[in-house]
């Protein structure tokens, strides 16, 4: 964990909160949720204005999220739209948080520099207790609150001014007309500064959440697909006339299911010749074979070529490897790495090979989420766990030795965290 912390690789790329006004109105949140105040004097938050300090002076991982729906969220800063969301139930509760700055830009500027904004992810349940209650989760609401009231105040002002304009006689009314004022100081001038958020509904489509073991939910025009483990409760029973269950052990018909919705793309040449993601893999499959070979490897200063001359040293080893043979196959379509080109059939290889020779669409809305479900068949892909599923990824980084830690995290950090957006550009899109 103090590797991961140290190289931010887990809780990185957060805000920093260290002003008294702005701690003060953090506590005022807390206290609008039932929670005590804290005694911090500086803290982390992300998007949602979840803070790893303040859950653990809490000494509740949970505190925005206590019971794993119905989100909680505090935003002290408008710059929050651009931090991570580093702790959530829902893939898609960054997507919601994002488009919720988006819609409302100007109205989250201006009741921020007064006031801090709090509230709920608001949905139609509870509590989950089986798939039937993630399936009835269609939209949700942004419910909002100040710790003054000012939202409420805004409205109250309002109301006042159109009673002014319609009213000859309201202006007769001192007592309105100092209540007027009163609200003025608080709200600044509502004519001219937006104050309410106008839009706070959005849809909950396709998603992934840690409820059951983890399930995941796809939405198609004319059905719904759950893919998730057999024992998760409800799976099958719940809506069977509209929703398609697919166990996620079973690696032919999940794969298959992603390729018929055009979630996934088959191996081409003119991708995998321009990411190199396949010779990507290998060379992480390799890897793992050297250090079960040499456990104790020092891989300080390990490099591509290094594992590209180990494998010519062992090539009756490599030779004898199934997914390598496979990813050899694939590869060649795109005349790199490898050799020659050519032809590749799916249908020839084990389902299980099946996902490590394939990307996701990324010309599919649901690209991020098509992602972090394959990275579940290729625990070797640490890149693509990292950036698509790092739940699964902090879960595997606990399994592996310290050496492969050492060397995954350096990775990451110099290759990926150089620049993010340019190599998900080259590797996923």
């Amino acid at each position: 964990m103090k590797r991961l912390l140290e190289n931010e690789l887990i809780f990185g790329n957060l805000l920093t909160v260290d002003e008294p006004h702005l701690i003060e109105r953090y506590n005022k949140a807390l206290k609008g949720f039932g929670l005590k105040a804290i005694t911090l004097e500086q803290f982390s938050i992300d998007m949602t204005g979840y803070s790893p300090e303040v859950a653990h002076d809490l000494g509740n991982p949970e505190y925005l999220d206590p019971d794993g729906v119905n989100r909680r969220f505090i935003i002290l800063t408008p710059d929050q739209e651009f931090l991570p969301v580093v702790h959530t139930q829902f893939s898609n509760t960054e997507e919601l948080m994002l488009n919720f700055f988006d819609k409302n830009k100007r109205e989250i500027f201006a009741l921020t520099i007064k006031d801090v904004l709090y509230g709920e992810i608001e949905d139609s349940v509870l509590k989950v207790e089986d798939i039937d209650d993630l399936l009835a989760i269609e939209e949700v609401e942004f419910q909002l609150q100040t710790p003054s009231n000012i939202l409420g105040k805004r409205i109250d002002l309002q109301l006042m001014i159109d009673k002014l304009q319609k009213d000859p006689e309201a202006w007769r009314d001192d007592a309105m007309l100092k209540k007027m004022v009163t609200l003025a100081k608080v709200t600044g001038d509502v004519r001219t500064n937006e104050l309410l958020p106008h839009e706070l509904v959005f849809r909950h489509d396709a998603f992934w959440t840690s409820h059951f073991g983890g399930v995941y939910v796809f939405n198609d025009k004319d059905q719904i697909t759950v893919i998730a483990d057999p024992s998760a409760k409800g799976f099958r029973k719940s809506r069977p006339w509209e929703v398609a269950y697919i166990d996620i052990n079973d690696h032919a018909r999940v794969f298959d299911f992603l390729l018929k919705t055009r979630r996934v793309e088959a191996p081409r040449q003119i991708w995998i010749k321009r990411s190199g993601l396949l010779e990507r893999r290998a060379r992480m499959i390799i890897l793992k074979m050297m250090l079960s070979q040499e456990p104790d490897l020092e891989l300080g200063q390990m490099s591509a070529r290094k594992i590209d001359s180990w494998a010519k040293q062992n090539s009756r080893l490599i030779k004898s490897h199934d997914a390598l043979q496979i990813l050899k196959r694939a590869d060649k379509l795109g005349d790199n790495f490898w050799g020659k080109r050519s032809e590749f059939d799916l249908d020839d290889i084990s389902p299980e090979h099946r996902f490590m020779v394939s990307r996701a669409n990324p010309d599919h809305a649901d690209l991020w989420l098509t992602n972090r479900l394959m990275s579940e068949y290729m625990p070797f892909d640490f890149l693509t766990l990292f950036v698509f599923n790092k739940q699964g990824f902090y879960k595997r980084y606990a399994d592996w030795p310290e050496n492969y830690r050492e060397f995954v995290v350096n990775s990451i950090r110099d290759t990926y965290f150089s620049d993010k957006s340019g190599l998900r550009a080259q590797l996923y899109n």
